[in-house]
């Protein structure tokens, strides 16, 4: 997995995911007219059939522009089995476009449970027939368990050239509240935990340098960001917080390594919803002002970067 997507942000010149996070609110007026009557403002299956249409158009316009995709489950998932299928056929659907695929999906449990949401990485086997029925290349996993939580996903990982991404320094206010707190030996809690998924990939090490156990690190905590780099020197970030929540391109800058690589920047409701921010578009035309704003996002990487002295 780290080594495709290390490979399409070269090819692309651009170091960073969108992020497919549909909401009813998001969705053009005419989206929701077609499916409200044809199926009822009250059916589930209205609004997973918007979302995905709305997917397929986005991904079809950003699929030259970036590397990957990070669908989140939850936006899906509240729809019932009618959402998780348009979740599943949206991560069919730029796995098809050869976008790498993020799912957003942060499980963390242990035993035989930890086992089953592996199946995200590794799908199942049925009666001797092998099936991938997520189609995720990688996905986002809770720490707190410790390691009893994280082995399952890396043992998929290992068979099937999957990857994850281990929250570390997430991007929301209140992570301080239990990501900051100090332990006996000295460490911050996130920094211990750093310390771990480091310790988690080093078996799982491509020829870029990076593991598949990738961490995810907020963009809204530059300093912390920068030191976690220098922690953690095989660890690809999966940095949120862009845009949106306040992160900047040179926020984000010093989380990548002396060649520009070693992260991937998030982006969701800035490219997705791009087209309502500014009047030039129309909504028809909202695929369009996701391209464009995805286009804009990477250059403003790529020139936070040159400031740096990094170039592809």
């Amino acid at each position: 997995m780290i080594e495709k997507l290390i490979d399409d942000i070269l090819k692309k010149k651009n170091p960073s995911v969108v992020g497919l996070d549909p909401t009813p609110e998001m969705m053009p007026e005419f989206l929701k007219t077609k499916y409200f009557d044809r199926m009822g403002y009250d059916n589930p299956a209205a609004y997973a059939g918007m979302f995905l249409e709305f997917n397929r158009a986005v991904i079809d316009a950003v699929a030259d522009i970036v590397p990957a995709v990070k669908p989140q489950i939850a936006m899906y998932e509240r729809f019932g089995i009618t959402g998780l299928q348009a979740y599943n056929a949206t991560c069919e659907y730029a796995h098809g476009r050869g976008l790498t695929v993020i799912g957003d999906i942060k499980r963390g449990d242990i035993s035989s449970t930890a086992a089953a949401y592996a199946a995200h990485l590794g799908g199942v086997d049925v009666n001797g027939t092998h099936s991938d029925m997520w189609t995720e290349d990688a996905v986002t996993v809770n720490p707190y368990l410790g390691t009893d939580g994280i082995k399952p996903f890396i043992d998929e990982c290992s068979a099937h050239c999957k990857g994850i991404f281990v929250l570390v320094r997430t991007s929301n206010p209140s992570s301080a509240e239990i990501q900051e707190q100090s332990l006996a030996d000295g460490r911050r809690l996130y920094e211990a935990v750093a310390d771990l998924t480091e310790k988690w990939g080093s078996g799982l090490i491509g020829q870029h340098g990076y593991s598949e156990v990738g961490a995810v690190v907020g963009a809204t905590h530059r300093e912390q960001g920068e030191q976690l780099r220098e922690r953690m020197p095989h660890t690809f970030f999966l940095v949120p917080g862009y845009g949106a929540q306040g992160g900047t391109a040179d926020d984000v800058a010093g989380f990548f390594d002396e060649n520009g690589l070693g992260a991937v920047i998030s982006s969701s409701r800035g490219i997705t919803a791009a087209y309502k921010k500014d009047p030039k578009y129309d909504e028809k035309d909202f695929a369009l002002a996701a391209a464009e704003s995805a286009v804009r996002m990477r250059e403003d990487l790529m020139g936070a970067l040159m400031r740096r002295g990094v170039s592809y």
